[in-house]
């Protein structure tokens, strides 16, 4: 597996042991196919590992789940975030920064497209006496943890347990912080927030670590934007499995997001449903918004 990327460098473990290190190299053959943290990777040639040795890396397996993003909702390339992750904690602070909801439907919609399952995870619970944020995601079955500095860091333990999660969210949220908190010999940077309310990139990289009672956590770098180019309102639907088979009989075209943009939506035709298809409505206003958060 890729735990880390650095100037044409690929870190890798073996057989998904930590101990088990190696730097590698792209094999001429390869190209310029694109090899990101969590990938699984075939080497050969120098696997011991010690100082100044270098493998070749022959082979990328084909990805399971993929997290991708792109600049903006107009940029046509996708960036490949994250590979093989089966969860992504997307981490909001309730203050300081302010927390936007605008960016977590995002998070979520990309997390859907690529077969990840999202969960939010709060931070700075400390910093507001009372907070209805998580109140605006009601509907989509989203699980909601708290992981800030004064909260018990076990919840989050269990879930990442034996799991690989990728960790997304702006910078300042204190990612880093619960990082180091999971992986108590990580040293990630620690960054203050400025007094605008923007935070400083305490990470540049994505990393995996990790976790001592077994799973790994990627940490990506503070994100400004999350653009949605390369996802359709179809790709959402897709995602969930009691939804996905009413769209076929939707007009061509369809956004999904009902009247009056569109009058003849098959979800409107569904019994029983209606929380749910607003909930997800929700998204679809987000994937379409072409807002930064």
């Amino acid at each position: 597996m890729v735990v880390a990327v650095d100037r044409g460098r690929w870190g890798c473990v073996l057989d998904g042991d930590p101990d088990r290190r190696i730097v590698a190299m792209r094999a001429r053959e390869l190209g310029r196919t694109p090899i990101v943290v969590g990938d699984q990777v075939g080497v050969v040639g120098d696997l011991t590992g010690k100082p100044d040795s270098l493998a070749r890396i022959v082979r990328v397996a084909d990805r399971r789940t993929v997290l991708r993003r792109t600049a903006d909702d107009t940029d046509p390339f996708e960036r490949i975030v994250v590979a093989n992750a089966e969860q992504l904690f997307i981490v909001v602070a309730l203050a300081d920064p302010p927390p936007r909801t605008g960016f977590v439907e995002r998070a979520m919609v990309a997390a859907y497209a690529g077969g990840l399952e999202p969960i939010l995870v709060l931070t700075k619970r400390d910093l507001v006496a009372e907070s209805e944020f998580a109140s605006a995601f009601e509907g989509l079955e989203l699980e909601i943890l708290y992981a800030g500095i004064d909260d018990p860091i076990e919840p989050v333990v269990e879930i990442l347990r034996d799991r690989l999660t990728a960790l997304i969210g702006h910078s300042g949220v204190g990612k880093s912080t619960m990082v180091n908190r999971l992986v108590p010999d990580a040293y990630r940077a620690v960054g203050e927030v400025s007094g605008v309310g923007k935070g400083k990139h305490t990470s540049t990289q994505s990393v995996a670590l990790p976790l001592p009672g077994g799973g790994w956590v990627i940490d990506t770098p503070g994100v400004r934007s999350f653009g949605l180019a390369h996802i359709t309102p179809d790709d959402v639907i897709a995602s969930f499995t009691d939804l996905a088979d009413a769209i076929e009989d939707c007009p061509r075209g369809c956004t999904h997001l009902g009247p009056p943009a569109d009058p003849e939506c098959a979800l409107d035709q569904l019994p029983g449903v209606e929380r749910r298809v607003a909930a997800i409505r929700q998204l679809l206003t987000a994937l379409i918004s072409n807002e930064a958060w």
